[in-house]
Order: C-alpha cells, then sequence, then structure tokens
C-alpha cells in the first residue's frame, strides 16, 4: 500500500552529500519536498537537479526545504553536483540522499521490498524512483506525483502546487485549476453562505457548491 495523502511520512537516518541526517529531524518546523532519482548521471535528472537549484529563492520564500534522493554513493553525487551547477548556472545547495541500499525508496513505496540493484545496473532498474513528495511542518504527506524517466518534470508547477497547498492549509479555502497565487479561492462546501461572508466578506455564487471569493491576504 503506497503512502498516502495526510498520513506522517517515514521517518529514517540517511548518509547524504552533506551528512548524515534524521529526515524528521531535518525537516522541523519547515515544509519539505523530497525529489527521487534513479541514478547519478543522468541526463533528464541532471536538468531537474538544475531546475531546482536555480528555484533556491523560490523555496526559502516559501519556507520550503528541499532535498534530493539518488541511489548512488554520496562521493558520487559529490561529483555529479559539478555537472548539474555547470548546466544550471547556479549552486546545488540542498543535500542529496545516498540511497544505494535502497532504504528510503522502499519506505516511500518507490520500489518493491524485494528490489535490489544488480551489478552493471542502469537506471532502468530503479526507473519508479522519479516522485516529488511535498510534506508538511506537521511531517504529513500532502502532495506526491511520480513521472517516468523520459519525461522531466515541471519543477515551477511543484512550486505552483506549494503556493497551493499553503494557501489552502493556512486559509481554510480551496483552489481553482491552474491556479497561481493573488488569484481567487473557493470556499469549502462545509460553510454555509452566511458563514462564508462572515469569515471571506463577498463572494461570487458560481453554483450552489462553486462560490469564489478574493485569495486571503
Amino acid at each position: 500500500m503506497g503512502l498516502r495523502i495526510n498520513e506522517t511520512v517515514p521517518d529514517f537516518k540517511a548518509k547524504t552529500d552533506q551528512g548524515e541526517i534524521s529526515f524528521h529531524d531535518w525537516i522541523g518546523d519547515s515544509w519539505a519536498i523530497l525529489f527521487s532519482h534513479p541514478k547519478d548521471f543522468t541526463p533528464v535528472c541532471t536538468t531537474e537537479f538544475g531546475a531546482v537549484s536555480q528555484l533556491a529563492d523560490e523555496w526559502e520564500k516559501r519556507g520550503a526545504k528541499v532535498i534530493g534522493l539518488s541511489v548512488d554513493s554520496a562521493d558520487e553525487h559529490v561529483e555529479w553536483k559539478k555537472d548539474i551547477e555547470s548546466f544550471a548556472g547556479a549552486k546545488a545547495a540542498f543535500p542529496i540522499i545516498a540511497d544505494e541500499d535502497l532504504a528510503v525508496s522502499k519506505a516511500f513505496d518507490m520500489l518493491p521490498a524485494e528490489a535490489y540493484l544488480p551489478d552493471g545496473r542502469t537506471a532502468a532498474d530503479s526507473a519508479s524512483v522519479r516522485s516529488v513528495f511535498i510534506i508538511g511542518p506537521d511531517k504529513q504527506l500532502k502532495l506526491s506525483m511520480t513521472y517516468p524517466m523520459n519525461v522531466g518534470r515541471n519543477f515551477a508547477e511543484v512550486l505552483r502546487a506549494l503556493d497551493g497547498l499553503q494557501m489552502a492549509n493556512g486559509k481554510g479555502v480551496a483552489t481553482p485549476a491552474d491556479w497561481t497565487n493573488g488569484q481567487d479561492v473557493i470556499i469549502p462546501t462545509t460553510l454555509s453562505d452566511e458563514d462564508a461572508k462572515a469569515k471571506f466578506g463577498e463572494f461570487e455564487t458560481v453554483f450552489p457548491y462553486l462560490r469564489r471569493t478574493k485569495a486571503p491576504a
């Protein structure tokens, strides 16, 4: 059974290219984004790590920590980061977990329990280690998405999803399709019109079950 929304994510100790971490302690009171990769020195993953590096200021603005994972060693991560930073023109300041024994990949249900890495392995041996997990300060999973190896992840969408989660979870609203910061939000159906007006002020009723209002500050 996969990890479900609002379940507490696994805690674990792991080596990274920046030293050993205990995951829940590393998260602290922040939001966290764990993004995983099936192997170092792979083309699509290099571009993705570069995209995350270029968004460093945006993660910081939102109080979010980012951490990568790959199934190779911490020493290999150090070498790979040189390519990532050269490609991105930005510092890859976040840690990368060295998941050589696949313990974290299995704990997050990216691989079956019996999975192993054979000699001469390729990225195909751990192809499903291609997920993004957005985790709240309460250490609960808020969102996850998984991509195949041949489709690069859109980290602008990860950033947008984080904005939506922070708005929805922090302000008691929902966000519509394609929502971005500054756009109107949706009032939950659990609130009556009277309670909605008291909480949000004026709002637009599209349907009895779809009411829009200005995003709370």
